[in-house]
């Protein structure tokens, strides 16, 4: 399945139905009178959310969406049947804006089963018995209906996780949810491997919490270099963020300050999240070597510095720890070894 973050649609309420003009003409009643039924409601536009969908795809090829209008009154005053509402699902994370600037937040459906009333269908036209007055026995005049509403907007998916990888290309961030999820991450000996969000579920010590993979920062991605900063969103709402260093690359505590950089100018919050910054891939290095790379990227970001490794496992429990300190008591926990079980928070995956 193809990976779609946003998506531009149209949107449109139903009309209601017209009011209906009509005369009753029955037997062994000595006065008729009018008996023009109401028209019906027109059709809601309504957001969901709903769990098993992480990517907005469905939205590159239907972008026309229209609630049914409301049927036309008839006589003995009958009221036309209501419009079907038109539900729209969305994946959990989903963020509607204004289609004029892009930027104006309409909603933000961050709930599995959230459901919001977006455009309300038009009322239903009068039938002409409610036209009916002392002086005016015999009204012909009726309502055809009220317009509904209709506009375009923008969908924007950010992806709900716990903890978040961020780092320069082939900084290891695949291997590791690779090692620690059941996500199948491409990995490759070269830049931009990842060009969409991954999201896994890692299983540590009876807990569960969801991590998510981006495409790697490089200098000037907030100006649109490389991949460009487009993916940050779906880490604003991760409560902790794992920055991987390559442990190979020339000068580790540039590459440090090359992401730190990127997040600042993104902004979002994201340098005041919690951060858990480790040295990856160890296992082809010394431990003179990675003592002396750990003190140098510890000065580089004020923060004690994990030494690990994705493709051997070294030191990868260790972030884990520390990531599941962070992501906090949030979560349940799930079966453990005995076979009990408790309630799991739901993730998107």
């Amino acid at each position: 399945m193809h990976f779609l973050d946003q998506a531009k649609i149209f949107i449109k309420s139903g009309w209601g139905g017209g009011g209906a003009v009509s005369f009753r003409r029955e037997k062994y009643i000595e006065y008729g009178g009018p008996d023009g039924g109401n028209g019906g409601k027109g059709g809601d536009i309504v957001f969901e959310a709903v769990p098993g969908l992480n990517t907005l795809i469905d939205f590159r090829y239907t972008q026309h969406f229209r609630a049914q209008r409301g049927h036309g009154g008839s006589g003995s005053n009958k009221t036309g049947a209501g419009g079907d509402d038109l539900v729209i699902q969305l994946p959990v994370g989903t963020q509607i804006l204004a289609d004029d600037d892009e930027r104006t937040l309409l909603a933000d459906l961050t709930r599995a089963g959230e459901r919001i009333v977006f455009l309300k269908g038009g009322d239903g036209g009068r039938g002409n018995a409610s036209y009916k007055t002392s002086t005016n026995r015999t009204p012909r005049q009726h309502g055809t209906g009220w317009p509904g509403e209709e506009m375009y907007v923008w969908l924007r998916l950010k992806l709900l996780a716990d903890a978040g990888l961020v780092g320069l290309p082939n900084a290891g961030k695949s291997t590791f949810i690779n090692a620690v999820t059941n996500a199948q991450a491409k990995v490759g000996a070269y830049a931009f491997t990842t060009t969409r969000p991954q999201l896994g579920v890692v299983r540590h010590k009876t807990r569960e919490f969801v991590i998510a993979d981006i495409p790697g920062l490089i200098e000037g991605a907030a100006e649109g270099a490389g991949i460009g900063d487009r993916f940050l969103g779906h880490i604003e709402r991760c409560r902790v963020l794992l920055h991987l260093v390559d442990a190979n690359d020339a000068d580790v505590a540039t590459s440090y300050r090359i992401v730190r950089d990127e997040l600042e100018a993104y902004g979002a919050g994201l340098t005041d999240k919690p951060v858990v910054v480790a040295l990856n891939k160890i296992d082809t290095l010394d431990d003179e070597l990675i003592a002396a790379l750990s003190a140098e990227l510890e000065a580089a970001s004020g923060a004690p510095v994990i030494a690990i490794s994705g493709a051997s496992g070294i030191g990868v429990d260790w972030a884990l720890d520390k990531l599941l300190e962070a992501v906090g008591e949030g979560h349940e926990q799930v079966a453990d070894d005995d076979g009990d079980e408790e309630t799991v928070e739901w993730s998107p995956i």
